[in-house]
């Protein structure tokens, strides 16, 4: 971002980190924009297993914010390596994408697997603090 280190005492994201390929450096960025002590909340979609490959090779998808997005537990991880304290998901819900959506991806087995398996796609909102006191994160240039 084209903002100095420690100017921003929030940020405000919606459905961006997905759509951004280097999303540990975004973090990373966010974590050198915001003052000690100041917080972000990032909305975005997640994934809990492997979306079907007719799903994670379209640009519609992609656009849509679904297949760019990462595993929720590697998200979260991100947040946590780079620095961030309070890390807490503060909403959670299931996308649900319609039959007639999915249809134009995959066949109708691969829907009914899809539906049936254990992948899930969320929305989630994650709030995270930057501590007061300045912590050395790898690649942040203090250590």
């Amino acid at each position: 971002m084209p903002i100095t280190a420690n100017t921003a005492d929030v940020i405000v994201s919606n459905c961006v980190l997905n759509l951004v390929p280097n999303k540990d450096a975004v973090i990373k960025d966010i974590y050198r924009v915001l003052k000690p002590g100041g917080h972000f909340s990032i909305s975005d979609v997640v994934l809990v297993g492997a979306l079907p490959e007719g799903l994670r090779k379209d640009a519609e998808m992609y656009a849509g914010c679904v297949s760019g997005a990462i595993q929720k537990e590697v998200y979260m991880e991100l947040i946590h390596a780079n620095g961030f304290e309070q890390v807490k998901i503060q909403k959670e819900k299931a996308i649900i994408i319609p039959d007639d959506i999915l249809i134009n991806y995959l066949t109708t087995d691969q829907i009914a697997a899809f539906k049936n398996g254990a992948t899930g796609i969320f929305s989630v909102t994650v709030f995270a603090k930057k501590p007061m006191a300045e912590k050395c994160v790898p690649g942040g240039g203090c250590c």
